[in-house]
């Protein structure tokens, strides 16, 4: 555990944000002026948490550096999550009820959540609905993604990404305006599977293919069979 506490804690320098996210040391300073970006000053020096920038830049799909998710830079010997487990485990669910907020929407997505009897679903309610204080998970185009940040707290529940789709959707603070009607909820047991589904969720998320399922309401075979094409896809695309 002293490794994982140690790279979640982990300062970057500004420096170090601007190769992790590709891009200039000046945009970074633009974001921090603009209070867009995650950080914190310590000695006067700005200085970032990797996963919150890793979160951070995910939600908003720009580019992370390839390395980002490395065996060597995150906790070993855990098995990676694949998205269509995740996405198997957690199910598609159909949310009818007329969710006036996103407090009411997100208690009926964990009450949707096929936990364990033993999990504490007023604590992850509690979790998410802190995370969303903390800006909208909203990505736009009437999706978002609510998440635990601190993962960890939920050890003993397995990894697992709930679909639910929204007969009415909720104002979520997005950054296009638009009010959600397709939701995932992430949970996972360690800080490496939850920025890895984070990361592969955004990027099925710029598949046209899987986007246009959501957009048709598909069940859970549809959506796993063009979640399996398009990592088919982007590996036949890597080895060319």
């Amino acid at each position: 555990m002293r490794q994982v506490y140690e790279w979640c804690h982990m300062h970057f320098t500004v420096r170090d944000a601007a190769k992790l996210l590709q891009t200039t040391e000046k945009q970074i300073y633009g974001w921090v002026d603009e209070g867009d970006i995650p950080f914190e000053t310590v000695n006067e020096q700005v200085r970032f948490n990797r996963s919150e920038l890793l979160e951070w830049a995910t939600l908003r799909r720009l580019p992370i550096a390839p390395d980002a998710f490395s065996q060597n830079s995150l906790e070993e010997g855990l098995p990676l999550p694949t998205l269509a487990e995740a996405l198997a485990v957690g199910g598609v669910h159909r949310v009818d009820a007329d969710a006036k907020d996103r407090e009411g929407l997100l208690r009926q997505v964990v009450a949707a959540m096929p936990l364990k009897e033993q999990a504490d679903r007023e604590l992850l309610f509690q979790v998410l609905i802190a995370r969303e204080g903390m800006g909208s998970t909203a990505v736009g185009d009437g999706i978002a993604i609510p998440h635990v940040r601190a993962p960890a707290v939920f050890h003993q529940v397995p990894t697992s990404i709930t679909l639910c789709y929204l007969e009415h959707p909720v104002d979520f603070g997005a950054p296009d305006g638009r009010p959600v009607h397709t939701l995932f909820s992430i949970v996972s047991p360690n800080i490496r599977g939850h920025l890895e589904l984070l990361a592969k969720l955004a990027a099925a998320l710029h598949d046209p293919r899987f986007k246009a399922a959501l957009g048709r309401r598909a069940g859970a075979d549809e959506l796993l069979a063009e979640v399996g094409r398009s990592v088919a896809s982007k590996s036949s695309t890597k080895e060319r």
